[in-house]
């Protein structure tokens, strides 16, 4: 996966330790936890991943419990209790979807549309979170934040 191998280069340069592990349902979700807590994990960086999308509430539960600043891949994440989210604008990708749509529907070869990349990212800051975990968010990164949670 190209987020894991872009990852670790900046990990490394930050000389910050990484662990990578993999999930694939609540049951591993909780073994990972029980894991990086007993280390006493500096942070987490949860990987967009479709499969677990529907687990974000539960993985951002898990990582307040655990008193763990954690970062997720979109505004999502933060929006379910993780502390940072940053990722592509939903909004964004939706009208760029529906302008593909119109287009195909207009008659264009979907095969002859070009891939786009987004172009817009969002950072959230769920200042709740922070809060409960015992974090400050430094003011320089709140100013960059495109949406505080209160």
């Amino acid at each position: 996966m190209q987020l894991i191998r872009e990852t670790e280069p900046a990990a490394q340069q930050l000389r910050i330790p990484l662990e990578l592990f993999e999930a694939r349902d609540l049951a591993s979700i909780e073994r990972i936890f029980a894991t990086i807590s007993n280390q006493r994990a500096f942070g987490l960086n949860v990987l967009p991943d479709p499969t677990l999308g529907a687990l974000a509430p539960k993985i951002a539960a898990l990582a307040q419990k655990a008193r763990m600043p954690s970062v997720g891949g979109g505004a999502l994440y933060a929006e379910a209790g993780g502390l940072i989210g940053y990722g592509p604008s939903l909004s964004e990708l939706a009208r760029n979807a529906a302008s593909h749509v119109a287009k195909i529907l207009k008659g264009a070869k979907p095969a002859e549309l070009p891939i786009e990349q987004p172009t817009k990212f969002e950072l959230v800051i769920n200042m709740k979170t922070a809060k409960q975990i015992g974090v400050a968010v430094p003011q320089s990164l709140m100013l960059r934040a495109d949406r505080l949670i209160e």
